[in-house]
């Protein structure tokens, strides 16, 4: 597959390296968008986020320029300053709201999350309007899912520290124990950490011990029994999760057919959305990027069930990577789409390392649907609108399709 597909530690980068296309929303507290986990938060009937509250992005204007940002690491390194605090200040400055900032320390737990496993509480947060971080997400059976705090939950701050306005990294950073400079990982399972949350006009604060957590970022089961569709859902894009899903065709019924639920979806790996692509597809064109005007490709393997009825669940948390495997599937008529519209976000991130060994992930371009369809600000909309009933709605979908009830 041409294109620079996979992640290294960041210790092997090389400066101005391009190594990784990355399609990612949020960055999880404690896992990749999951990076990011897989369960009712993602639930049917969730409307799409405002596009304009939310700092939604202008293709060409709002892009970080890379040149500077090297610069201005360099110089600050030569004055003994931190180059990562250099680098996120022209980040910022230039609206790029996708573009992002990490010090040795943070990428370095960035690659464990992308493995699945990581020490936290349990919750993935996102930006909000007016710099509000909310969660995004919550891991059953975490600390986080124990107290009782649910998607959408403000998330006002951290062991005394207010989150709005705070880069979500640093939200990141302090939800998992890990110092803010990046000098130093993920706190040992155990340690403490109090939230200031707010849900409606309820304040409450919850002291919560992190713990060592493996993110299901799939999940499989026939919720109808037997002689039911398998419904497969997919919390995040990380390492296997392709692997996963090609399991999960091969044991399904022809007969009864397949949900493949992408609500709450924000993102992850594009490789492992191109892998899942690959397990419905026979080959063939999944999504074009641009990498700063060069045009490149990515296609799905041969070798895909093209046959099993299939039915893809959306709605607006579905973005980034889930965007990019629903609108190829869609495209290529190879499944029916049913919810809400997703999210809108195309930006293709690659990363490269900064004099002092921070790691610049900055937006280079946006891909395309094989059709040449971009998801940016508008998304995609589904080939039949549902809400609250929306997996009602796609079970009659997927029967029609000769895919059981």
């Amino acid at each position: 597959m041409p294109g620079p597909c996979s992640y290294d530690r960041p210790r092997r980068i090389r400066r101005g390296a391009a190594l990784t296309l990355f399609l990612a929303g949020v960055l999880a507290t404690g896992t990749v968008t999951g990076t990011w986990s897989d369960a009712a938060e993602g639930a049917a009937g969730r409307t799409a986020p405002d596009r304009t509250s939310s700092g939604a992005h202008t293709r060409e204007s709002a892009l970080a320029d890379r040149a500077a940002v090297e610069r201005a690491a360099s110089e600050a390194v030569e004055d003994g300053k931190s180059g990562a605090q250099a680098a996120a200040e022209v980040v910022s400055r230039s609206g790029d709201r996708w573009s992002a900032i990490y010090t040795p320390g943070e990428y370095e737990d960035f690659q464990e999350q992308l493995g699945g496993g990581y020490v936290g509480v349990g919750l993935w947060v996102r930006p909000a309007a007016g710099g509000r971080i909310t969660v995004s997400r919550v891991q059953p059976g975490s600390p986080a899912a124990r107290a009782g705090i649910a998607l959408g939950d403000r998330l006002r701050a951290i062991d005394g520290h207010r989150t709005r306005g705070v880069p979500v990294t640093e939200v990141v950073a302090r939800l998992r124990g890990a110092a803010t400079d990046g000098s130093r990982g993920a706190a040992a399972a155990g340690s403490p950490v109090t939230l200031d949350l707010q849900r409606g006009d309820r304040r409450w604060s919850e002291t919560l011990h992190r713990t060592r957590l493996r993110s299901r970022n799939v999940v499989v089961d026939r919720p109808s029994g037997a002689h039911g569709p398998t419904r497969v859902k997919i919390g995040a894009f990380t390492k296997g999760t392709g692997d996963e899903v090609r399991r999960a065709v091969r044991r399904a019924s022809a007969h009864d057919g397949m949900l493949l639920d992408l609500r709450g979806n924000t993102g992850g790996l594009v490789t492992e959305a191109v892998a899942t692509a690959s397990a419905f597809l026979d080959g063939g064109l999944v999504a074009t990027y641009d990498v700063r005007g060069s045009q490149r490709a990515l296609y799905a393997q041969r070798g895909g069930n093209t046959h099993l009825p299939l039915v893809v669940l959306v709605d607006g948390g579905t973005m980034s990577a889930a965007e990019l495997l629903a609108g190829a599937l869609q495209d290529r008529g190879r499944a029916v789409l049913v919810g809400s519209p997703t999210f809108g976000k195309g930006a293709v991130q690659m990363p490269s390392e900064l004099p002092d060994g921070s790691v610049a992930e900055l937006t280079v371009g946006h891909y395309r649907t094989p059709s040449g369809r971009t998801v940016d600000d508008s998304g995609l909309t589904p080939d039949l609108a549902a809400g609250d009933g929306a997996e009602k709605r796609a079970r009659t979908v997927l029967s029609g399709l000769g895919g059981g009830s």
